[in-house]
């Protein structure tokens, strides 16, 4: 429990103990069982984009988690303690543990039914959490036992979050948190050797990946969830590694956010980092000015590494590469345009200036919570009668050619390549599928923009008037 205390000594709001059971339940873990995530490439601490573990619930006994929250509760009576806990499909065990955790003055309890690697071998966890007839009677189990709420901890490993959660919802729980780790495998080395490995034997096995990594999937569920039960509270967690990304879960109907993975990549004060940057996000969002801006982050400016850059194409009626000769040459057009018209009024750019007495009010966390969902919808809602295209700046253009590449290579063959200038060009081929966007290394550089001819696909072969047999 000293965590918790550092915890809210940082500025938390609320914690969880680690998930406890009974005594007969215990359980002894594994080592080594923590693992920088395969998909994390060579990227470490706070830039590391995932974990994968194989730990089990706490080693320690539901004794001891209790009597840590009894010492720990007068000390913060201001902040939130959430009792985790877990049994197996017993009604008297979860009757048992969850009236003891109550005793212990936790404000609230979170039933684990999600746990993907080790306990549902014994019949715990997501045993029990992807199977919507045992979710709703643990729910109405204990909903019988305790007065204080309960939050049902879900299992991304299903095909329907959402009928686990309306099992939840009408068990009696306050909530649902979702979710809990991805199943994965552990990683493999390249000889072939599991990492990590298990005894002498070397052995490992299928654990709980987490991280920015599940981030998409976490935001899938959550979203899920919102749209099909309005108003029932949700704990989001999966992938919260900055402030940006926790107003993603609550643009995607969240009340709380949880936060794990990112303590581990860096320590408890990132809670200064997410507060500072919600405040700030929700600040621009008062300034219409400011409309233009990605949360943060200013519009990209016309420039070649930082620096802003004069239009060739304004100068001399076409476009020049930014590489070899060509970029001696266009310093030599730039050099004599400044001459010309002078330095100053080159680089002069207009700026956004804010008045303050037009601002609008600063919208509340409450006002965020769910923000998305009326354009969160199924594919049939989606309107392909308007397409974009990709448009390249040529001035912003570093000539590198990914984009070519993976239009070429694993696109719709619709961005050719000068030989010699190594300028790309983006033909009426065009699907807007945004390979080249996502490839570009320079921000902005590539954008969509509207299509502006009907978008007529190519079939390879014309459609037959008659189905063929």
């Amino acid at each position: 429990m000293a965590m918790v205390r550092r915890g809210f000594e940082a500025g938390w709001g609320f914690a969880l103990t680690k998930t406890f059971s009974l005594d007969k339940d215990i359980v002894t873990n594994v080592s080594p069982r923590i693992v920088r995530g395969t998909t994390a490439g060579h990227n470490f601490g706070p830039g590391q984009g995932a974990f994968l573990n194989i730990e089990l619930i706490s080693e320690k006994t539901a004794a001891y988690w209790c009597q840590g929250v009894a010492e720990l509760k007068p000390d913060y009576p201001d902040r939130i303690i959430i009792a985790s806990i877990m049994c197996a499909y017993s009604k008297d065990d979860w009757t048992k543990l969850a009236k003891m955790a109550e005793n212990s003055g936790a404000d609230a309890l979170e039933l684990n039914l999600s746990c993907p690697h080790g306990m549902g071998e014994r019949g715990m966890g997501l045993a029990c959490g992807q199977d919507p007839e045992l979710v709703l009677n643990i729910c109405r189990w204990v909903r019988a036992a305790i007065k204080i709420p309960f939050f049902a901890k879900l299992t991304p490993n299903v095909t329907n979050i959402v009928n686990i959660a309306t099992a939840a919802h009408e068990g009696g729980a306050d909530g649902v948190t979702a979710t809990n780790t991805v199943s994965g495998l552990m990683g493999l080395k390249a000889d072939g050797k599991a990492w990590p490995a298990i005894g002498k034997e070397s052995r490992t096995t299928y654990g709980g990946v987490s991280g920015n990594a599940i981030r998409p999937i976490a935001l899938r569920a959550v979203s899920a969830i919102a749209r099909a039960l309005p108003g029932f509270p949700i704990l989001a967690t999966g992938g919260i590694d900055s402030a940006e990304a926790g107003l993603q879960f609550l643009h995607c109907g969240a009340s709380v956010l949880q936060v794990c993975s990112s303590i581990q990549n860096q320590d408890f004060t990132v809670i200064d980092d997410y507060i500072t940057g919600l405040k700030t996000m929700l600040y621009l969002e008062s300034i219409d000015e400011l409309h233009d801006w990605n949360g943060q982050s200013p519009p990209t400016i016309r420039h070649q590494k930082g620096k802003q850059i004069t239009k060739i194409s304004d100068i001399i009626g076409k476009h020049l590469p930014s590489f070899g000769p060509y970029m001696e040459e266009r310093k030599k057009l730039v050099t004599q345009y400044k001459k010309k018209v002078g330095i100053v009024n080159e680089n002069s750019q207009e700026t956004t200036t804010v008045n303050n007495d037009k601002k609008k009010p600063v919208p509340t966390i409450q006002e965020m919570i769910g923000r998305a969902l009326p354009q969160i919808g199924t594919y049939g809602d989606l309107d392909n009668q308007q397409q974009m295209v990709a448009l390249i700046d040529e001035e912003m253009c570093i000539n590198c050619g990914k984009c070519y590449m993976t239009c070429n290579d694993s696109g719709y063959q619709s961005i050719t390549f000068d030989a010699k200038t190594h300028l790309p060009h983006v033909t009426q081929d065009c699907t807007g599928c945004t390979l080249c966007v996502s490839v570009c290394p320079i921000i902005d550089c590539i954008k969509m923009v509207p299509r502006p001819t009907p978008y007529v696909p190519n079939r390879g072969i014309p459609l037959a008037v008659q189905p063929v047999p």
